[in-house]
């Protein structure tokens, strides 16, 4: 395959000039960093007739290629949420400046003082798909840790994004930052994120995904460098029979109903067998009132007449639609068992009044992110307090669950003495 050279040059450029503007950016103090991010709001808000503009092209170029719902909804960007994203910027504008914070610090016999402190990770490329919003997200929260980032967005939303990046640029130059420092790939040929993927020449410290399973797929397993992603978001609630159930239908609605597109949407309910003759009927009505498609095993469906026969592909199945699958199970072990088995390690819930067994499930599941008694939708970095986030990761390594600002640090030692040698 012939190689495309001014393609590769222009790429290897890109990171040249992300990690020049990163070397000002990991000095920059706390108040210019906050007057960089108030400047892109301000200049988001002026050009926001443009930028939903272009948007209305995207979805419209979308549409008629009959792209599916919720892909639609993923790419929609319209006034409510574009205030939500200005929203979004101006808490990350305000948050605590990660960069310099103190993790830990100790003495030592010999008199040293050595200092734990966090510091900029560096270069963040993120690789996305359909989301416009993820173009300002990323941007912002790279700046506030005092990172450089080179953004790739999806051909679909290459309007919007190409659009919100125009106007960050001038946010950036009107206090006197490199434009480098926040960079977007204009190019929608896929070879610029292979160039990516190979570190740019060792430019790129990080490469964060966002996307559809193809793309996670993809970066996981060509990236050189370290990756932070999640492949799909497989969440789980499993109601115990110490669930309260006005809490256990509120919850489950709003886990899978709220926005079914979402990572953080739940797939599989579990429900505990000795709770299921007095409760499951409740729950999966109130899920079909709302218009979900019930899948669920035999039993389910003795109790449970409309709904389907669940597959053991749909056990693995991340819907992001109006479908959910069901099953009972023996208490907590059962339900312990089939999350690790199937989950993809994102997000799983318990609705439960016993506290025991809230705690072995906290103990026992190691997902990410675990939560008791409340909808797995607030697996999100703003419900977090971190204003926004760049992905969710389900690594075990570095950052795990939504990549705020502080996510996006490393570290590195201080030793302080006064003359000490070593014997």
């Amino acid at each position: 395959m012939e190689k495309n050279y001014p393609l590769i040059a222009e790429m290897a450029l890109m990171g040249d000039r992300a990690r020049s503007a990163q070397r000002i950016l990991s000095v920059a103090c706390h108040a210019l960093k906050t007057t960089a991010l108030e400047a892109i709001v301000t200049s988001l808000g002026q050009d926001r007739d443009v930028i939903l503009q272009q948007n209305s092209l995207d979805l419209t170029k979308a549409e008629k290629e009959g792209m599916r719902p919720a892909f639609l909804d993923r790419l929609k960007l319209d006034g409510i949420r574009f205030q939500e994203m200005i929203e979004n910027l101006l808490l990350i504008a305000h948050l605590p400046d990660p960069v310099g914070n103190i993790i830990a610090e100790w003495d030592r016999p010999n008199g040293l003082h050595i200092e734990r402190v966090r510091t900029p990770l560096g270069v963040i490329g993120v690789i996305y798909e359909s989301r416009p919003n993820v173009t300002a997200d990323a941007a912002c929260l790279c700046l506030k840790a005092g990172n450089s980032v080179i953004l790739r967005g999806g051909s679909d939303s290459i309007r919007s994004s190409t659009a919100i990046h125009a106007a960050i640029v001038k946010g950036l130059e009107a206090v006197d930052l490199p434009p480098a420092s926040i960079q977007m790939v204009k190019t929608t040929d896929r070879d610029a994120v292979g160039e990516m993927l190979k570190g740019l020449n060792g430019a790129i410290d990080v490469i964060v995904p966002r996307g559809g399973k193809s793309l996670i797929r993809r970066v996981q397993a060509d990236a050189r460098v370290p990756v932070f992603a999640h492949l799909e978001g497989l969440c789980h609630i499993y109601i115990d029979q110490s669930a309260d159930l006005q809490t256990a239908c509120r919850v489950v609605a709003n886990a899978k109903m709220r926005r079914t597109s979402v990572c953080n949407a739940v797939e599989t309910l579990l429900f505990d067998r000795a709770f299921s003759e007095t409760h499951l009927v409740a729950v999966l009505n109130m899920l079909t009132t709302c218009g979900c498609e019930i899948r669920g095993t035999e039993e389910v469906r003795t109790l449970f007449t409309n709904a389907h026969l669940v597959s053991e592909e749909d056990w693995y199945t991340e819907y992001l639609d109006a479908i959910i699958s069901v099953k009972l199970v023996d208490g907590i072990d059962e339900a312990i068992n089939h999350i690790n088995h199937y989950s993809s390690h994102h997000t799983e819930a318990i609705i439960a009044q016993n506290l025991q067994v809230v705690e072995k499930f906290f103990n026992h599941i190691d997902s990410a992110v675990l939560i008791h008694n409340a909808s797995t939708q607030f697996s999100d970095g703003g419900e977090f307090g971190f204003a926004a986030e760049i992905g969710i990761a389900t690594g075990r390594i570095h950052a795990r669950g939504p990549i705020g600002a502080e996510q996006l640090t490393s570290f590195k030692y201080r030793v302080r003495g006064n003359g000490q040698i070593r014997s």
